[in-house]
């Protein structure tokens, strides 16, 4: 198996062992990095991502327009079955993702976990589940440039989880111009809190 497609297994397990244990207002909590949405909500994007990957209902993916249909059709599904449409799908996804060096749905669960462990407070992941990814993203976002600033911290600003203000706050010699042409969706100005 590759690196890529391990990881998105212990992640996808290790979410499990964060939702499983949440009670109903934990579960509605809202979560910074994707403001719109709450814990469920992201737990229902993570089951119908990959789904929707494996079945190809890709039109408009990676869009709101897409993720939302999501948390939609799955707004009322209890936590236990979204887990189980995971790690049913898992197999199938691990497998069509062996030989991506960039697979989106793994970056997508890695940020999300990330996503989640920031709005409840529960510290940082473990690097393995957010590290390889961003070895992946930092040369196809950075380029040439080296910036002198911490993994996780630049892997969150990359995914355009840091508003404009924390990545200032970096003190890298980018310009706020040059600063905001690296997330990926976009620079963002509200604060995100920094685990």
């Amino acid at each position: 198996m590759s690196q890529m497609s391990t990881m998105y297994a212990a992640a996808t397990e290790h979410l499990a062992g964060i939702v499983l244990a949440l009670d109903d207002d934990q579960l509605r909590s809202k979560v910074p990095g994707s403001p719109h949405w709450s814990v469920h909500d992201v737990l229902a994007h993570l089951a119908g991502g990959p789904s929707d990957a494996l079945t190809g209902r890709m039109d408009g993916a990676p869009a709101p327009s897409w993720t939302a249909v999501h948390v939609a059709e799955r707004r009322t599904t209890s936590v236990d079955d979204l887990i189980q449409e995971i790690r049913t799908n898992r197999p199938a996804l691990q497998a069509s993702i062996e030989d991506n060096p960039r697979p989106a749905i793994v970056w997508d669960v890695s940020v999300h976990l990330a996503d989640l462990h920031e709005a409840l407070e529960l510290g940082r992941p473990d690097p393995s589940l957010w590290q390889p990814v961003h070895a992946a993203v930092a040369p196809y976002r950075l380029g040439e440039r080296v910036l002198d600033v911490e993994d996780y911290e630049l892997f969150r600003g990359l995914f355009s989880r840091r508003s404009r203000s924390q990545m200032l706050a970096w003190g890298t010699p980018l310009t706020q111009e040059e600063l905001d042409e690296l997330p990926i969706f976009g620079p963002r100005d509200d604060d995100q809190p920094v685990p």
